[in-house]
């Protein structure tokens, strides 16, 4: 494991967001959904996630979760991605989303 600074690690600007919507990304090459988040003063921004084995659309609204905000965007397919939600893997490899764990205001940043 290569150790960084912790100015490297100030850098990363990884902030708790809370999806607003979530639609079916079909285009996808893994199923995928497509989710709209508020990053507060960072605006609303979309990206895709791997995340429909442990998530229902309908259950994602409201939650609040950690993004990366300042990678440059990424263009899936037709979709361009404005931020990298972010997750672990379970013991199948599945996505379990990094959240929050108690309500915090959107755009606050992980210190």
């Amino acid at each position: 494991m290569e150790t960084i600074t912790w100015h490297n690690f100030e850098q990363v600007e990884l902030r708790a967001g809370t999806i607003l919507e979530a639609i079916d990304f079909p285009e996808a090459r893994k199923p995928a959904f497509k989710v709209r988040v508020d990053f507060g003063e960072f605006g609303i921004k979309w990206s895709s996630a791997q995340i429909t084995k442990h998530y229902t659309k309908e259950n994602l609204v409201g939650r609040q979760i950690l993004g990366v905000i300042n990678f440059p965007k990424k263009q899936i397919g037709k979709f361009m991605s404005e931020f990298l939600v972010t997750g672990l893997a379970d013991e199948n490899g599945d996505i379990v989303l990094a959240a929050v764990d108690k309500p915090v205001p959107n755009g606050s940043k992980l210190i």
